[in-house]
């Protein structure tokens, strides 16, 4: 399983086909797609055994996709905040899984809800995601789940190359790391990626274009999260953030992160 915020797919469709080299998952969930339904490029991937997807883009903006080598049960799409902004994908998996592919509201540079609308949407999004999930799929009935994707927050001191710093910047505010908790708690969702990696060991995924020497300056950012429910605990492998295809040519400044899931 591998989530990447890709930043438009056919811009760079090259390095998905390198990461599938590479890593033959098995599920590759991508975020911030860029591109409407019609022009995603299915035959590609469908040519690399990658025939059930689910593909929810519009032009320019946001847009998530699901690629699976997997046969898909069902598949739906959500939408939040009366915008039909394509951020929610979900599909059911063989074994009874539901998948939840996410990509969350970046909410601008200013982390005021009442000077900022974009803040206020991202953080109106988290509380109607979270409350859907505690409705529907809460901890008392939730099954096999796994959830993916940009979150835009990082919520650990260790998630950010600089807590203090970045206590009053846009993705690692109080309020945010605290809206992201209410998230992963509505289903009793466990951090699969942390699950390996010590709280104490610092990891990003994300690292700015403005920074060119961003891998020697390392202020990166984990932004991008899987998780899963209870029952998929114990069926966890492995995790790896791909942190190597941050350099790679014409790269996404975010990078896959992968988790290895037992049958």
């Amino acid at each position: 399983m591998i989530t990447w915020n890709i930043n438009s797919v056919r811009l760079r469709e090259a390095l998905v086909r390198r990461l599938i080299a590479e890593e033959s998952p098995d599920v590759l969930c991508l975020q911030e797609t860029k591109t409407p339904d019609e022009l995603f490029p299915r035959e590609a991937f469908a040519a690399l055994g990658y025939r059930d997807m689910l593909v929810h883009g519009m032009k320019g903006y946001n847009g998530v996709a699901v690629l699976s080598r997997l046969p898909f049960a069902s598949s739906a799409t959500r939408a939040w905040c009366d915008r039909c902004d394509c951020r929610h994908a979900i599909v059911a998996l063989p074994g009874g899984i539901e998948l939840h592919n996410i990509y969350v509201p970046a909410g601008g540079d200013v982390p005021d809800p009442e000077e900022n609308p974009k803040f206020a949407h991202k953080l109106q999004f988290l509380d109607e995601l979270t409350a859907w999930f505690a409705a529907d799929r809460g901890t008392g009935s939730a099954g096999a789940m796994i959830a993916v994707g940009d979150f835009n927050i990082a919520p650990l001191e260790t998630d950010v190359w600089s807590h203090k710093q970045l206590l009053t910047v846009v993705s690692h505010t109080p309020v945010e790391v605290a809206r992201l908790a209410a998230l992963r708690e509505a289903s009793g969702f466990v951090d699969a990626v942390r699950h390996f990696v010590p709280p104490e060991e610092r990891l990003y995924t994300w690292w700015s274009y403005r920074n060119r020497d961003w891998a020697a300056s390392d202020r990166g950012r984990r932004l991008d999260h899987i998780w899963v429910t209870s029952p998929l605990v114990g069926r966890l492998a492995a995790a790896r953030v791909r942190r190597d295809s941050r350099g790679w040519d014409k790269a996404s400044d975010h990078v896959p992160v992968v988790v290895d899931i037992r049958d």
